[in-house]
């Protein structure tokens, strides 16, 4: 979900076990995040709530596949990795993102994708939910996984 046109959704997380699973790197960032998801998971009923801090975003994928086998409902992976003068930025963040997705699949538990890829600091800064920041992507990470759990639970 992009800042612009992005849904509010109405979801609940009433009833799920909640995992966040969060890198370790950016911590001005990655407290942001944080703080957003929780608040999120918080204005939406959940009780049952979890935070796990990894090293960095290649270490998010594992710690997605350890969280669905400890019995989350959804997985909210927050992260950033910023562009650097090395090919470094697409290897994180392609495995990071490819490896999601896999465990998202293959446990069928949805997993809000709260790892920013960006150019610069300012940019995460931007999209970090703070105080004076245009976007909170933890808390729009959270929408995305519960709006899924929502579907998968329909009937």
């Amino acid at each position: 979900m992009s800042g612009n046109g992005a849904p509010d959704l109405e979801v609940s997380s009433k009833g799920k076990k909640a995992i966040i699973i969060a890198a370790s790197w950016h911590t001005q960032i990655m407290d942001g995040l944080i703080a957003g998801a929780q608040k999120e998971l918080s204005k939406t009923g959940a009780t049952d709530i979890e935070l796990h801090r990894v090293p960095g975003a290649f270490e998010l994928p594992l710690a997605a596949s350890w969280a669905c086998e400890k019995g989350a409902d959804v997985v909210i992976a927050l992260g950033v990795v910023i562009q650097g003068e090395t090919p470094h930025f697409e290897y994180v963040c392609k495995s990071a993102t490819d490896g999601l997705t896999r465990v998202q699949l293959d446990y069928m538990i949805p997993i809000g994708f709260g790892l920013l890829t960006v150019n610069s600091a300012e940019e995460a800064l931007e999209r970090a939910g703070l105080v004076d920041s245009k976007e909170d992507k933890g808390a729009e990470a959270v929408q995305a996984a519960l709006a899924m759990s929502q579907l998968l639970t329909s009937s």
